[in-house]
């Protein structure tokens, strides 16, 4: 392909030069181009970021870890989780830019697969990883609602939340999800790049604002790295494990590149990037703003009953100041939102994809892409009725909810496994030599090997 110039600048850009090339590449294997690839690589990464977004989730969970191995879990427990992660992510890198489809796992399964079990190891695979999606994307809503309703507790300790005012906020998270991404999809990529600096903003603005307000009774570096704290009943050694999910957590869902990867310019060379980079952002985020919360904190028993729940009760312990805390707590809030609306995106994707290889009952349905909307509408809904499913079940019992939510890290680790376990019990041979991301032999092997022992570990927890 050519392009005439004028000016020096080419009448026809480079990205969609590369984005006629990528569809070429989709139709070689068999798919045909049906969405836009109207995604940067930063508004891809802003995504992927969104969800992930490591230092929000692990505020808002601190309550998994800091009775279960304290400070010290909370820190070392992310650290543990995030190289974990990154060989989970380097594996999958691997397939990603040797077959870029919004399939993923379950696709890459039925391709390295013994012919004899492709087809339902395959379908397995597609299942776990559209349920895990579907789970996940509840997780916005629920800790966006979750922030409100403790916003209200703080200024008014005398309230006592219903379940039901939860879930109505719970509700209109997942519309507002649904609404953005049915008519809104063309500003999509600008609300994920938005997504991206809000969050990092908020990570600066926080750390530098908590650590000025609580100058010069800070928590020592002992407590703050080293503190054990076991208040579970289990043995130490197991408690501090368990801690681990907090962790887990806030790194969960990478592979949203993966199901997005149709809508990138390039997405062999983009994808494994985006994967690493969020995962890599996120730990080093993650662990300087943990480390300021802890260093702010004035006592953990405080943290752990506070009414208006543990990041509010931290900033109270920093700013002394309740409309100081709350302004901070909107960072985090809108950053809710986002994920939320990012959440709702990749599982349509990963669903329309199944659905594109009639893994779903109904699959035509959910196979369609609006003519108008130029998005899969019937998959969008398909994920939002679930969410709202989900937030039904959080009506009658809060516990089995959350269940399901942490059900969610569970089967997306195992769908993060099974491609390269199958690789490695073959030899490491069943990949195309010539990708683009390629780890050498003796790399391929160490993290391949610790990617599909990792999802065991959170299954034993």
């Amino acid at each position: 392909m050519t392009a005439s110039h004028d000016g020096g600048r080419p009448s026809v850009s480079g990205r969609h030069i590369r984005a006629a090339e990528a569809s070429a590449a989709l139709e070689q294997l068999g798919l045909k181009q049906e969405l836009k690839r109207n995604f940067s690589m930063t508004s891809m990464l802003g995504l992927a970021f969104a969800i992930l977004n490591t230092w929000t989730a692990l505020a808002a969970s601190m309550t998994l870890a800091l009775p279960s191995g304290g400070p010290s879990s909370v820190i070392w427990g992310l650290i543990v989780a995030g190289i974990c992660n990154l060989c989970l992510a380097a594996s999958l890198a691997e397939f990603l830019s040797a077959w870029p489809t919004a399939g993923g796992q379950y696709h890459w399964a039925a391709l390295v697969a013994w012919d004899g079990w492709s087809r339902g190891i395959s379908y397995a695979t597609g299942w776990i990883n559209v349920a895990g999606w579907v789970a996940l994307t509840a997780t916005g809503g629920l800790l966006g609602s979750t922030f409100i309703v403790q916003t209200i507790s703080l200024f008014d300790p005398a309230y006592e939340p219903e379940a039901w005012h939860q879930f109505l906020i719970y509700i209109a998270f997942a519309l507002a999800a649904l609404l953005v991404n049915a008519f809104l999809n063309r500003l999509l990529p600008y609300v994920t790049k938005a997504a991206f600096f809000w969050s990092l903003a908020g990570f600066v603005i926080i750390s530098i604002t908590i650590l000025a307000c609580s100058a010069p009774n800070y928590q020592s570096g002992a407590f703050v790295y080293g503190n054990f704290i076991n208040d579970v009943g289990w043995p130490d050694g197991l408690a501090w494990l368990l801690g681990l999910l907090q962790g887990a957590f806030a790194l969960t869902g990478f592979d949203a590149t993966v199901h997005m990867i149709e809508e990138i310019p390039e997405p062999h060379i983009q994808g494994p990037r985006i994967m690493i980079y969020c995962i890599g952002i996120g730990m080093f985020t993650g662990f300087i703003f943990l480390s300021c919360l802890l260093f702010c904190v004035d006592s953990i028993d405080d943290v752990l009953d506070a009414a208006a729940g543990p990041l509010l009760q931290i900033f109270m312990d920093a700013t002394n100041n309740r409309a100081g805390s709350t302004c901070l707590l909107m960072f985090p809030l809108v950053c809710m939102l986002f994920t939320t609306t990012s959440l709702m995106a990749t599982s349509s994707r990963m669903s329309y994809a199944f659905a594109r290889d009639r893994g779903l009952p109904f699959s035509h349905i959910f196979a369609k892409v609006h003519p108008t909307l130029q998005v899969p509408v019937n998959a969008l809904l398909w994920t939002a009725v679930w969410v709202i499913i989900f937030g039904c079940i959080f009506l009658g019992s809060s516990s089995t909810f959350n269940a399901i939510t942490s059900a969610s890290v569970v089967a997306l680790g195992i769908t993060y496994a099974i491609p390269p376990a199958i690789n490695v019990l073959r030899g490491r041979k069943m990949l195309p030599p010539n990708r683009a991301f390629k780890l050498s032999e003796p790399v391929g092997w160490t993290l391949n090997l610790v990617s599909t022992e990792t999802p065991r570990i959170r299954v034993a927890i």
